[in-house]
Formats: structure tokens, C-alpha cells, sequence
């Protein structure tokens, strides 16, 4: 079986856009600067730990997760998919300013990649640490319902099954 190509540079949803982080967005996160557009707390720092995963031309890597002009969080994934017991699949990272949760956004921003990782044949997985119940309620609302145990660092592990065609 062969890996699929890259998703779009802008995943939109009903109330958010997605748009793939730019080589700036990701030196100024990492240098810790603020731009015009981005929340007063964002970048957190597992939005700049998302930064550093940046490479220029991957459409695998992190995004911000934009309400109307805003930036309130990121999301993407560590990299390109890998196989999986014969199965394209890769992981997933999402995060919020705090100011921003609660609202749905997380499951929204989450539900839209999917959207685009089905259309390519990717299975996704996810790791929550254990006492996150809200990020728990997420993956639980975005279809991920294979609990694989714990990581090295003790995050539950979970993935979502590809949808049947």
C-alpha cells in the first residue's frame, strides 16, 4: 500500500479555518514574538512545541486554529503517516488558549481534519494524558474508540478506526 499525499494548506470548518503555519508564524512562535491576529496567550507552549515540528512543503505539520481573525490555538500532526499494520496512519496534537475552550472548538477543529485524513485514507491516532477528561471527551466525540493503552510517558494512546467504505 502506498502513503497518501498531503491534506489542503487551509482546512475550513463552519466557524474555523485551519491554515498550515508558515516558516515566519513558526520562527516567531519559537522565538516567543506576538504577532497582530494571535490570541494575547497564543502561542502557548505546546503551540510552540507544535512550531518545532514545522518543515516547510509538509501539509502533515502543525496549523493554527482561527476563529473569524484570531488565532486560539493550534493543531496538526507529527508528521506524515507512517504504515500501521498495513494501515497509513499518524497522530494527531490540538490545543486551545484557555479563553477558547469549552466552546467546541477543539472538537470542531479536530472533526475537520478528519474529514480530510478519511478522504485519504489515514487512520488517526491520539495520546491524552489521563486526567485531561476534556481532551478524553473530545477524542470520544470525534470517533476515537481504540484505547491501545499507555505510552512511555504514560498518555493514554488512542486511535480512530477509518471509516468502513
Amino acid at each position: 500500500m502506498s502513503l497518501p499525499e498531503g491534506l489542503p494548506r487551509v482546512v475550513t470548518t463552519e466557524r474555523l479555518a485551519l491554515p498550515l503555519l508558515t516558516a515566519d508564524e513558526a520562527a516567531d512562535m519559537l522565538a516567543g514574538r506576538h504577532r497582530p491576529g494571535w490570541h494575547a496567550d497564543y502561542p502557548r507552549q505546546d503551540d510552540r512545541d507544535a512550531a518545532s515540528m514545522f518543515r516547510e512543503g509538509d501539509a502533515w505539520g502543525p496549523r493554527h486554529i482561527v476563529r473569524g481573525v484570531t488565532a486560539l490555538g493550534s493543531i496538526g500532526f507529527f508528521g506524515p503517516p507512517d504504515l500501521a499494520d498495513e494501515v497509513p496512519e499518524t497522530e494527531v496534537g490540538y490545543g486551545l488558549v484557555a479563553e477558547a475552550r469549552g466552546w467546541g472548538f477543539a472538537t470542531e477543529a479536530l472533526l475537520g481534519l478528519l474529514v480530510e485524513t478519511d478522504r485519504a485514507g489515514v487512520r488517526v491516532r491520539a495520546s491524552v494524558e489521563p486526567a485531561n477528561k476534556a481532551s478524553i471527551r473530545v477524542l470520544a466525540k470525534c470517533g476515537f474508540t481504540e484505547l491501545r493503552g499507555a505510552d512511555e510517558e504514560g498518555q493514554l494512546v488512542m486511535a480512530r478506526p477509518l471509516p468502513r467504505p
